[in-house]
C-alpha cells in the first residue's frame, strides 16, 4: 500500500473513532480534512495531511482518556484567566499533556 493508501486509511480510522468517542468534532475534523487536501493537492504534497492525521491521532488519543481529557480542559480553562502565573502554569501543564500523546501515538516531540 503507497502513501496515500496509508493516508486514505488513517483518515478512515481517525473518523470512525471520532464518531464514537467525540461526535461533536466531526465537523470540526471534516473542514480541517477538506482544508489539509486541498493543501496537499495544490502543493503535490503530502504534509499537510500526515500533520492533520497526526494532530487527530493526538486528540483521539486524549479523549479516550477521559481524565486525561478532563485535566487538558482544566488547564485550557485556566489559560483564560488571564493571571500570568496561571497562564505560564497551564501552559506548561497542556504541554506535559500533548507530548505524552505524542509519545503515545509514536510521533516525535512538539
Amino acid at each position: 500500500m503507497g502513501a496515500t493508501g496509508t493516508t486514505s486509511a488513517a483518515v478512515t480510522a481517525l473518523r470512525q473513532a471520532i464518531s464514537r468517542i467525540a461526535p461533536a468534532a466531526l465537523p470540526a475534523f471534516t473542514r480541517e480534512l477538506d482544508q489539509a487536501a486541498d493543501q496537499s493537492r495544490r502543493g503535490s504534497d503530502l504534509a499537510p495531511l500526515r500533520r492533520f492525521i497526526a494532530q487527530w491521532a493526538v486528540y483521539v488519543h486524549i479523549q479516550r482518556r477521559p481524565e486525561l481529557a478532563a485535566d487538558l480542559r482544566r488547564w485550557e480553562d485556566a489559560a483564560r484567566s488571564g493571571d500570568a502565573a496561571q497562564a505560564r502554569a497551564a501552559a506548561s501543564g497542556i504541554g506535559r499533556i500533548l507530548d505524552g500523546a505524542h509519545a503515545a501515538v509514536g510521533l516525535p516531540p512538539r
